[in-house]
C-alpha cells in the first residue's frame, strides 16, 4: 500500500455478456428482475450487479414494464 498503490481485483465480465443464451432480459422473468432490486425495490446500480451499461440499461427498461403489469411491485413495504 506504499505510494498508494492498492492492488485490484480482476475485472469482472457481465453476466448477460458472456452467456447471451442463457440470460434473457424480459419483462416476463420475475426472478431475473428481482436480482436486480433491492430489499426497498429499487434497482440496484451496474456496479453492484457488475453489468455492463447496455444490459443496465436494457434491464432498468424491463424492470419499469413488469412494474407497470403489476408482476413487479414499486416498493416494498
Amino acid at each position: 500500500m506504499r505510494n498508494g498503490y492498492r492492488p485490484r481485483g480482476r475485472w469482472q465480465r457481465c453476466r448477460f455478456c458472456a452467456d447471451p443464451t442463457r440470460y434473457v432480459i424480459d419483462y416476463k422473468n420475475v426472478r431475473l428482475m428481482q436480482d436486480f432490486l433491492d430489499e426497498r425495490g429499487r434497482i440496484r446500480k451496474a456496479g453492484k450487479t457488475r453489468t455492463c451499461r447496455r444490459h443496465q440499461s436494457q434491464i432498468a427498461q424491463q424492470i419499469k414494464r413488469s412494474r407497470e403489469m403489476a408482476l413487479v411491485p414499486y416498493t416494498i413495504a
